[in-house]
């Protein structure tokens, strides 16, 4: 795990190395200050030169400079360090979930990966702050501390064989009775996070029914859990402080007792100056305990985000390119052979099973069936969104393993069901079919996705804003548009996944007219709800729980086919109700 994270630290070793050297040199001179100044009072009481004094004061006042220096830049090359480090830790996370597949997206859900982004990125980073500056700092200035104490005051230096052991050991405890409470924070973000996340998409829907103050008992019941466990895990860390104190007075009134004593009685050399010394180093030595301390609660909550981080940096794509890959799509002709599908290995049953079907290049598909037949899984096959359990799927007699993955993305245009707009204008939201597409492509395709009218209404036209999700813009505007978007890729196959769904009849016809004047080589396939929509396909494909049950011409399947006789008699009856 540790080597996985190291990786992301790349272009800011040289800042973390760089902290370790000053922070080394800062804990060596702060720990010989005390150590120089026991000197210089034990030659003041012994009645030295002033002369001499006032050297021994200009060297201390120089190494405290030093000290200062070198604290304030390990300070600099430390903060460069770890946010260069989470930058890149965040940019690693985002290009390998770039890579995902939507198997692999379906393992984490969308406010887990914001909350690793986020949240857990930040503990990591915090914690690899604290160890290339206080996890150094405070062992050296422990070490050197105990080291210079018995040199210099021997006898009462075994005070701190009596308290280091005694604090290390509470604090170990207070740091492994909080570490659960810690742990279980981190799993209850995602659930807060996906409260909000579902509230702030949701608002219309909250605010249609009325449902305000049961978001609000919701959310506060997120919060209080988390508040809870919080709560728990810093009154056990609270230990700490009164812990600490008790050792820290401890150490001065045995030093202090003991070293007067032996000052008085001039007892194992022990003078002034010594005693002033061991009472700082007592200090010091105290505080790096406690400083270790709050280093291992918070490597310890760390460690947990940078589990939740690696589990997505370690998350292997499903799909991946094959070694010689086909870099051309030629024609958009589709063939399923023997074609089984399921979404997980460990699935008991198949989504599509036995499916075999040919589709001739620029055809006009129409895809009908009920909720749930698989149909959004079918077409998901085609730009290899999804592989195939079992069987092949070909474009252009090429089995779609065979080709580039983004060569065959890029000749497959889909428009999915739940249409997605991002927040900026209408032109860059079209870009996103072709970044490289003119002014004139923008509005030709907008015309034939029936788009162009609408948008010149807008006082801004094309350069109109679109708010975050396209919630200014209607849900028939948003389809046209993302149909326009899909058409500037200028597809083999383009998709249209129950995308009309929300524009009126009329305007649906128009948008197949101009796909049939248009567009004539491009193979089309139109799931829909509708049989108005696909009548006059040049083929229509009935499927039922998972199955092609049958395929033809309508009025072929107003013949042989009784699901689709059913759909069309009853969407006929309604529409007759309707004009009544």
């Amino acid at each position: 795990m540790i080597k996985k994270l190291a990786k992301s630290i790349r272009e800011y070793k040289i800042p973390s190395i760089l902290t370790l050297i000053f922070i080394v040199c800062e804990a060596i001179i702060e720990v010989f200050i005390p150590f120089i100044t026991a000197d210089m009072v034990s030659k003041i009481k012994a009645g030295a030169e002033m002369s001499e004094i006032i050297k021994i004061g200009i060297f201390l006042a120089v190494m405290a400079c030093l000290s200062l220096a070198c604290g304030g830049i390990a300070g600099y090359t430390c903060a460069k360090a770890s946010a260069g480090f989470a930058k890149n830790l965040r940019h690693d996370i985002f290009r390998k979930i770039q890579t995902y597949t939507f198997e692999n997206i379906d393992k984490f859900s969308s406010t887990s990966l914001v909350t690793r982004m986020t949240t857990d990125v930040a503990n990591v980073q915090m914690s690899y702050m604290m160890l290339i500056r206080t996890a150094i700092r405070s062992p050296l200035m422990l070490i050197f501390s105990i080291i210079t104490a018995y040199i210099m005051g021997g006898f009462l230096a075994t005070a701190f064989v009596v308290i280091v052991p005694v604090l290390a050991f509470g604090l170990y405890m207070v740091g492994r009775k909080a570490m659960p409470a810690f742990r279980r924070v981190f799993k209850k973000y995602d659930k807060l996070n996906e409260s909000i996340e579902e509230n702030v998409r949701g608002m219309r829907v909250v605010k249609g029914f009325a449902r305000e103050e049961y978001e609000k008992e919701k959310f506060d019941t997120a919060a209080k859990d988390i508040c809870a466990d919080f709560t728990k895990a810093e009154r056990i860390v609270a230990f700490n402080s009164p812990l600490m104190q008790v050792c820290l007075y401890f150490n001065m009134v045995f030093i202090m007792f003991v070293g007067s004593k032996m000052t008085i009685l001039r007892q194992h050399g022990v003078h002034v100056g010594q005693l002033s010394a061991m009472l700082t180093y007592g200090m010091i030595i105290l505080m790096s305990l406690m400083m270790l301390s709050m280093i291992y609660v918070i490597l310890t909550m760390s460690t947990e985000s940078a589990k939740r981080i690696c589990e997505v940096l370690d998350e292997t794509p499903t799909l991946c390119n094959p070694e010689n890959p086909v870099m051309s799509v030629e024609n958009g002709a589709i063939k399923f052979e023997n074609v089984s599908f399921k979404y997980s290995a460990s699935a008991k049953k198949f989504a599509l099973s036995d499916i075999n079907l040919e589709i001739p290049s620029g055809a006009t598909v129409g895809i009908i069936g009920g909720t749930g037949v698989s149909k959004s899984s079918l077409v998901q096959l085609i730009p290899r969104l999804y592989d195939v359990t079992e069987g092949n799927v070909k474009i252009a007699g090429i089995d779609v393993k065979d080709y580039d993955i983004k060569t065959l993305r890029g000749s497959v245009a889909m428009v999915l069901q739940k249409n997605l707009l991002f927040s900026g204008t209408i032109k860059e939201n079209l870009l996103w079919g072709n970044a490289d597409a003119t002014d004139e492509e923008i509005v030709e395709a907008c015309k034939l996705a029936q788009a162009d009218e609408f948008i010149q209404a807008f006082p801004d036209k094309y350069e109109t804003r679109i708010e975050q999700g396209g919630t200014n813009v209607s849900g028939g505007q948003k389809q046209r548009l993302c149909i326009a978007r899909a058409l500037l890729r200028k597809p083999k196959i383009l998709i249209l996944d129950d995308s009309t769904s929300a524009v009126d009849t009329k305007t649906d016809a128009l948008i197949r007219a101009g796909f049939k004047q248009y567009i004539p080589e491009t193979t089309k396939i139109i799931i829909a709800q509708r049989i108005a929509s696909v009548e006059d396909a040049d083929m229509i494909i009935v499927m039922d729980n998972g199955k092609i049950t049958a395929v033809g011409k309508h009025e072929d399947l107003l013949e042989i086919s009784d699901i689709y006789r059913e759909v069309y008699e009853q969407q006929i009856s309604v529409g007759d109700s309707d004009e009544e």
